[in-house]
């Protein structure tokens, strides 16, 4: 059986001297996102001169790049009658609110109770641009971070979703529970993002990283903690913990990044109790908008605070000094 869609054949000129591999392909080959072109590069499925290469391989004039695009590949996951709470959905795409805990698709050690195990027991189709591990994922939200998120049920809806987000046309807000109160009531983040040069898994603000921009606002202040309103600009991985945490107010319950050395730091009392009974990083995403891939309407989709977050909050009302 032949496991092919589409050849192609391109010739690299002058204007492709020095050029990315990924880049030069996102280019030249419509329809395709390039996280998708990178992964079938990843995938072995583009030579450049009949050698595979990598994505970041620069090129010079007067090479042959051929890419054999892959047919869709059944994913091999289990399906899971898991319930999840579904806030829109139609032909193209499906709207919902991630619960904390849920790991969005399987990885190494995951391959059951994901996101994606729950939507392909839904019976539907998926996108497949996403690989046979990600069936229907446009983007993702953090295992220990709650609310809302946007699945594709076509291909087609998938590439122009991954479009909106790659050229900042997605709007997005989360609900952060930070340690102490920032200086300034609102104001924009600005710092570079990359992979930390020494513990990989993490992110880092960094000189050599990619630009990345994050806006908040005071919504509450407590004692000891601020909930904060806050709109990343653009996508870096990890991007709202590791700008609030740069700023010098970590996440409640972010291991990663340093917001647990406050708690630990709490005497014994009802605070840090409250703390340890929330146990998963304090961030909610809680609005949405973006354009319907087949129309270009306006979406906009807003999910309330989880009943954990606001049982924290309320916990922590009660615990302010009276006056």
């Amino acid at each position: 059986m032949d496991t092919r869609l589409h050849c192609h054949v391109l010739h690299t000129g002058q204007e492709d001297h020095d050029k990315r591999l990924d880049r030069f392909l996102s280019e030249r080959v419509e329809g395709h996102s390039r996280s998708e072109l990178s992964r079938w590069i990843r995938e072995g499925a583009v030579t450049v001169d009949d050698q595979r290469a990598r994505a970041s391989l620069r090129l010079s004039s007067g090479q042959v790049v051929r890419l054999e695009e892959p047919a869709a590949v059944p994913s091999p996951l289990a399906p899971e009658p898991i319930d999840l709470e579904i806030v829109h959905e139609d032909d193209d795409l499906v709207v919902l609110v991630k619960e904390a805990g849920m790991t969005v698709h399987p990885g190494p050690g995951v391959r059951r109770g994901t996101l994606v195990n729950a939507l392909l027991a839904r019976g539907e189709r998926w996108s497949t641009i996403g690989g046979e591990y990600r069936p229907g994922i446009v983007h993702r939200l953090d295992r220990k971070t709650s609310g809302l998120m946007v699945v594709a049920r076509t291909d087609a809806a998938h590439r122009h979703l991954s479009r909106q987000f790659r050229d900042r046309r997605v709007e997005k807000e989360y609900m952060a529970l930070v340690w102490g109160r920032p200086e300034a009531a609102r104001a924009r983040i600005e710092g570079p993002i990359g992979r930390h040069r020494v513990q990989r898994a993490r992110m880092a603000v960094r000189d050599d990283g990619r630009a990345a921009q994050t806006r908040y606002r005071i919504e509450h202040a407590f004692r000891e903690l601020s909930l904060l309103a806050v709109q990343p600009l653009t996508g870096r991985t990890h991007q709202v913990r590791v700008h609030l945490a740069a700023l010098g107010h970590p996440l409640v319950e972010d291991r990663a990044y340093g917001g647990t050395a406050d708690a630990r730091a709490l005497p014994a009392g009802p605070l840090r109790e409250a703390l340890e009974a929330f146990g998963r990083t304090a961030l909610h995403a809680s609005r949405l908008a973006f354009a319907h891939p087949r129309d270009e309407r306006a979406l906009v989709f807003t999910a309330p605070l989880p009943d954990d977050f606001q049982r924290l909050l309320a916990r922590l009302e009660d615990l302010e000094p009276r006056s």
